[in-house]
């Protein structure tokens, strides 16, 4: 089977997702969503970075941030904020939020239900989030819009996820055990299927790195630098594989993804060996080896690099669990979140 390098990374990175609010709201309404960083204790603690996305199931209503026109959404529509912005979700533009609890009271038990609103047309949909590695977040979404609207209803997949969304959340409400793991599961799903479609379905002129894997030639050259991580890469030999020539692979490849091929195998090879030092026992010789070095010294050389410490290093503190940027992130002040 063919190895493509969004499978390949969702593989290697551990994904952490949730389900944190269900809405029904009656129009005129208006919820503030503060900034991922400053909801990030509140979400997910130990997390590195938190991405937040809502889906529409039902009605529809606008998505405002700062500076930008709004934005309608339909049910089906799930919307993504890659940068992490604070934005509004409202009944229609103009509105302000009212003052609400605090994000550590709003989501004391997950997932919250909130009804709010004036009695007119009713709207709901569902919050979620996805904690991942920073590294992840900035490859992953880095050249992505302040916001990414994708309707699932158009994907047998999105249509499957969002009849199974509905089931667990009756099911989180039961007292049968198992409800929160499948809601997070399928919050995991959704945002990969957004990814997907995102990807299926970008316009020209776009740039990232999922921009990249759906390019022809610069798709072909990640999948082979993710499916053999170790392999002694040339540029040339990556153009081949590509059926390209090496100075159309280099200039698109930078174009897109923003760095040079070979610049960018090197950050893949330090994602994969960070993966192994923190989730194995494995030596340094045996890492190094794994993701395409022959020597510990060059090994340790480009991690440090990369990472800022040595590999044995960054290990234990891996494993000592520090968590000196949490704990910096929960001193700042929880701003209110509407309804």
């Amino acid at each position: 089977m063919t190895v493509d390098a969004l499978s390949e990374i969702l593989r290697v990175v551990r994904l952490t997702g949730a389900i944190f609010i269900q809405g029904r709201f009656s129009a005129p309404w208006c919820y503030h969503s503060p900034r991922a960083d400053v909801a990030a204790p509140h979400l997910e603690p130990a997390a590195e970075r938190v991405v937040v996305f809502h889906m529409i199931t039902e009605g529809e209503c606008f998505v405002e941030l700062d500076g930008d026109v709004p934005t309608r959404l339909s049910a089906g529509d799930v919307v993504v904020f890659p940068q992490g912005d604070a934005h509004l979700m409202m009944s229609e533009p103009g509105l302000q939020p009212p003052k609400g609890a605090r994000l550590a009271e709003l989501l004391a038990r997950r997932p919250r239900q909130l009804v709010y609103g004036g009695g007119g047309a009713v709207t709901r949909f569902v919050c979620g989030y996805l904690a991942c590695d920073a590294r992840l977040a900035r490859m992953l979404l880095g050249g992505m819009p302040r916001v990414l609207q994708v309707n699932v209803r158009g994907s047998n997949a999105g249509i499957w996820l969002e009849s199974s969304l509905h089931y667990a959340l009756a099911e989180a409400r039961s007292p049968r055990p198992g409800g929160s793991g499948v809601l997070a599961k399928l919050a995991e799903l959704l945002f990969i299927e957004v990814l997907r479609l995102y990807i299926d379905r970008q316009s020209a002129g776009r740039t990232g790195w999922l921009a990249g894997v759906g390019d022809r030639i610069v798709g072909a050259a990640l999948n082979e630098m993710h499916s053999r991580p170790a392999h002694a890469w040339t540029l040339d030999e990556l153009a081949r594989s590509a059926g390209t020539s090496r100075s159309v692979l280099a200039e698109r490849f930078q174009h897109l993804v923003g760095s040079p091929p070979m610049q960018y195998l090197t950050q893949w090879r330090m994602l994969l060996a960070a993966n192994l030092l923190s989730r194995s026992n494995a030596p340094l010789s045996r890492i190094a080896e794994d993701v395409g070095y022959q020597t510990d010294t060059a090994f340790i050389r480009a991690f440090r690099r990369e990472y800022g410490a040595p590999p044995a290093a960054w290990r234990r503190s891996r494993t000592a669990g520090d968590g000196s940027g949490d704990a910096e992130a929960t001193k700042r002040a929880a701003p209110r979140a509407g309804g």
